[in-house]
């Protein structure tokens, strides 16, 4: 579907690629993913099904045992060469809270932190001329679980040799419909103009307050959907202890419709007894909650519809192409789209990237 063989090429290194919705963005933007490094058969298979331009098969190992001039090699790269673009968006399970009464994980030395270590390990080795990295936003939380592992991350990046920007960014603000804050580090060597983050090209509410660019209205689930005409899928019904409640639920409204405080004559729930999320339903008017990635039987959001969300629409609400081939069973498919960077974003910020390499070689 991804054909980039006839366009400029500038040639990315993508790690951590999952479903390769970072990737489907910077080659929207004009790079063309080269070689990636995913050690997920399902999500591996995505992007050898959508990714024409890949140099060689995806890599499928673990990043912790694979040396950077493996990854050069498979994107075409001989010895003295540097890739235009290094990417990436290491998983965030280093920054649970759990254990951090140690000294060693407050001072940002847990082992299970290495991924974002072997993202500025590349970096260093690569030197590519630019480089994007995209987290949690949790990340930048000024708090003992992830301050240390910020500041690590922040210092390596100085310490290959980079000036960086970082911002956190929320995709419904670049058009998506859906609210999903994500950090984004930009960078290139020191002495080079570094890139900018993008302004926001829509605005609304995001938790209660005002986001983004307001002139332009955030992009709503209603207006996502219109017009995609979608078959039921297996185990779309929402089962489970509380499913039989969902009707009862208003479109953008969760569990706390059915207590004391908001008014309901036969309260089910105690207020703020539950995750946010719990029988969270779809508003047509705004644009969707964060979608997650294993979410739980009673968690949402779900349709207006009363249903689970199907997987064109899923693509939609992260604004995937239709015709995005995902692989795997129905659960391996939510995992990739809900690990992943909605791809307009991604192009929004790599599209910095690319004004700032021009304006560096002119």
């Amino acid at each position: 579907m991804i054909d980039t063989t006839t366009a400029r090429r500038r040639v990315a290194i993508s790690l951590f690629s999952g479903a390769g919705g970072l990737d489907l963005g910077i080659e929207q933007a004009g790079y063309a993913v080269a070689a990636a490094v995913e050690p997920d058969d399902d999500a591996a298979d995505t992007l050898e099904k959508n990714f024409h331009g890949l140099a060689a098969p995806v890599i499928r190992e673990d990043i912790l045992h694979l040396p950077t001039e493996r990854i050069l090699g498979a994107a075409g790269l001989v010895a003295g060469e540097r890739p235009d673009l290094l990417v990436g968006g290491p998983p965030c399970t280093p920054f649970s809270k759990s254990g951090f009464w140690l000294d060693w994980k407050r001072a940002g030395h847990d082992p299970d932190a290495s991924l974002l270590q072997e993202y500025t390990r590349v970096l260093a080795q690569a030197q590519p001329c630019a480089f994007v990295l995209e987290n949690v936003y949790a990340l930048t939380y000024d708090n003992r679980a992830s301050r240390p592992a910020f500041r690590r991350l922040l210092r390596e990046i100085d310490a290959a040799g980079y000036d960086y920007r970082w911002k956190v960014l929320n995709a419904a603000d670049y058009g998506v419909a859906q609210s999903r804050p994500r950090l984004f580090i930009v960078g290139v060597p020191k002495d080079e103009p570094c890139p900018e983050l993008p302004a926001p090209t829509h605005g609304g509410k995001w938790e209660r307050r005002d986001t983004g660019n307001l002139a332009r209205p955030h992009v709503t689930a209603g207006q996502a959907l219109e017009g995609l005409a979608t078959e039921p899928e297996a185990g779309e019904e929402v089962r489970g202890k509380w499913g039989h409640l969902l009707p009862q639920i208003p479109p953008g409204e969760n569990y706390l419709h059915l207590t004391a405080e908001r008014g309901h004559p036969e309260p089910v729930f105690e207020w703020r007894s539950r995750y946010w999320s719990f029988l969270l339903k779809l508003s047509p008017d705004k644009p969707s909650p964060t979608i997650q990635a294993q979410p739980g039987p009673n968690v949402g959001p779900f349709h207006w519809e009363n249903r689970r969300l199907r997987v064109p629409e899923l693509k939609r609400l992260f604004g995937y192409p239709d015709d995005f081939d995902l692989a795997g069973n129905r659960a391996s498919v939510q995992s990739q789209l809900g690990n992943s960077v909605p791809p307009p974003l991604a192009a929004a910020v790599a599209r910095e990237v690319v004004t700032a390499s021009e304006q560096r070689d002119h």
